[in-house]
């Protein structure tokens, strides 16, 4: 059972125990918390106490309360999580540079996983991306198939806390791949040339060859570098 507490911050103490409880593995995701009356006469606090701490742990996405059915751990970290992650990136005021690395290291991290845990529907669909990025009619359309080639890469590695990390900071990466882009396409390279280097990524994939896969994401941040003159 939960440990008693007997401290003037019991608010902050109910959450720490719940987190120490995760922590330890004896919750998981999806499991059913005690009511708010059992964890109170367990901890030794109020309700009111008890209440405040499960509110403020569904606030951040860590809980969801279920109507009529009692309070759980959520098995789906969406938005309401990394939102406020992302807040505090963007507030960080990082350079492009900054930006570069980050991207760079957390992608050629991804590929180099995807290019043995891709799966042949994932290839299919990263396939159909690029045929859909060949007939854009226009950057806009072009830019929202980008990110969501780069994105479904990702996913394909099966390495959770990378897709995480790429989800808490979605907002700056698409901003990032929009301004590669404008800078890419300003220094005189074709859209050719960008559909040339995604094709040669998808070629690679396709041979599950680690080597080529690396090689190809390296050929597509060499030419951000060059673009940006890193």
């Amino acid at each position: 059972m939960l440990t008693n507490i007997k401290t003037p911050k019991v608010y902050d103490q109910v959450i720490e125990e719940i987190k120490n409880k995760i922590k330890n593995g004896e919750i998981k995701k999806g499991d059913k918390l005690p009511s708010e009356r059992e964890m109170a006469e367990s901890l030794g606090v109020s309700r009111t106490s008890v209440r405040e701490a499960l509110r403020a742990l569904e606030v951040i996405g860590l809980v969801e309360s279920r109507q009529g059915a009692g309070n759980y751990i959520r098995t789906n970290f969406n938005n309401s999580l990394f939102e406020p992650l992302s807040i505090m990136f963007m507030l960080q005021e990082s350079s492009p540079k900054e930006m570069y690395d980050l991207r760079e290291t957390l992608e050629l991290q991804c590929a180099k996983l995807s290019a043995k845990n891709i799966e042949d529907n994932e290839l299919e669909f990263l396939t159909a991306i690029l045929d859909r990025m060949y007939v854009a009619e226009s950057e806009e359309e072009s830019l929202e198939l980008d990110i969501k080639f780069h994105y479904l890469l990702a996913k394909t590695s099966r390495n959770v806390l990378l897709i995480n990390v790429l989800e808490v900071i979605s907002q700056l990466m698409d901003e990032f791949i929009k301004k590669s882009r404008m800078q890419i396409l300003h220094e005189g390279n074709t859209r050719e040339n960008l559909l040339e280097i995604h094709e040669n990524l998808v070629r690679a994939l396709k041979c599950r060859d680690e080597l080529k896969v690396l090689s190809a994401m390296k050929e597509h941040f060499d030419l951000i570098r060059k673009a940006y003159g890193y």
